[in-house]
């Protein structure tokens, strides 16, 4: 038996909430599913959301819910597994239910593949660091470390040393002659220390980050470590769709107007999901875009086709 909604959440997140937050007050007939998989969860806090700075995610989410559910918005914990277009839009949940909606709202974010490193992916979110507006603050003028994957790490080594005049870049596996000349000044000229050779380890000692210890044996004292996951989008299902995508240093991201609106007539991506540097806020704010654009383009619909356009 298929359950028919006006509009279908897929990912239950900032974004998705903020959209059906927006729909359901609309009086629009709303499902968010969500696979309980927030990119942020090992993360204590988040940051830099105005009235909400230092509120735990799941806190974040778990209101999130109940505001949503004051609106009639149905929120199913579930995985879509599979979506097809036609007249309106085909919903296969992994627990077998079949769902259909006039429209769709794909918010399911992205994963964080972390460098193989020893001791990396058991402190991430702790201090092991990807973002310093995220966390710069909490961890401010402690002796940071910042873990080269690519060239582009570079940028990641300048930017946290605004938070920290101790910062030492250990290139892991970049080599130096993949640094630019520029690269090395600016460098220089923010005092971070560059360390050539590769990461054998992060070295923890009671349940702290103490320091790094490289492939030759040395060990360097940190206290917090930078790094920067490899961004996989979570854009399968707009691949079953036949979006158009573009290709950028972060992965491959569908192509939306300023509304969130896909390639594909009656499809949104909001969130981490088109794109890489959506925070918390932006992924919110960019949820709420697409949820008001939505109501309004199904009422001008519903308004022409009554009057025969």
């Amino acid at each position: 038996m298929t359950e028919t909604y006006e509009v279908i959440v897929i990912g239950g997140g900032a974004a998705g909430l903020s959209a059906a937050l927006v729909l359901g007050r609309a009086r629009r007939r709303t499902l968010v599913v969500d696979a309980g998989e927030p990119r942020n969860a090992p993360a204590a806090h988040m940051q830099g959301y105005l009235s909400r700075d230092g509120m735990p995610p799941a806190q974040f989410l778990a209101v999130g819910r109940e505001e949503i559910a004051r609106y009639g918005v149905e929120v199913v914990r579930d995985r879509a597994v599979d979506v097809t277009k036609g007249d309106g839009f085909a919903v296969a949940l992994a627990s077998g239910r079949h769902l259909h909606a006039r429209r769709l709202v794909i918010a399911t974010g992205l994963k964080d593949e972390l460098p193989d490193v020893p001791g990396v992916a058991e402190r991430f979110g702790k201090d092991v660091l990807h973002c310093p507006y995220c966390h710069g603050w909490e961890v401010r003028d402690q002796a940071f470390g910042v873990l080269a994957t690519t060239p582009l790490s570079v940028h990641q080594a300048l930017m946290v040393s605004q938070w920290s005049k101790d910062v030492t870049f250990f290139l892991h596996e970049v080599a130096e002659s993949e640094l630019s000349d520029d690269d090395l000044r600016r460098l220089a000229a923010a005092g971070v220390k560059v360390v050539p050779g590769a990461v054998a380890e992060l070295v923890v000692d009671s349940d702290r980050l103490t320091g790094v210890r490289m492939a030759d044996g040395t060990a360097h004292a940190r206290e917090v470590v930078f790094v920067a996951p490899r961004a996989v989008p979570q854009n399968g299902l707009l691949q079953k769709l036949g979006a158009e995508f573009q290709e950028t240093p972060f992965g491959a991201y569908p192509v939306v107007d300023p509304t969130g609106l896909t390639s594909v007539p009656g499809v949104w991506a909001v969130g981490n999901v088109m794109g890489f540097s959506e925070q918390v806020v932006n992924a919110a704010a960019g949820g709420y875009r697409a949820g008001a654009f939505i109501n309004g383009e199904l009422l001008m619909t519903d308004l022409d086709a009554a009057v025969g356009v």
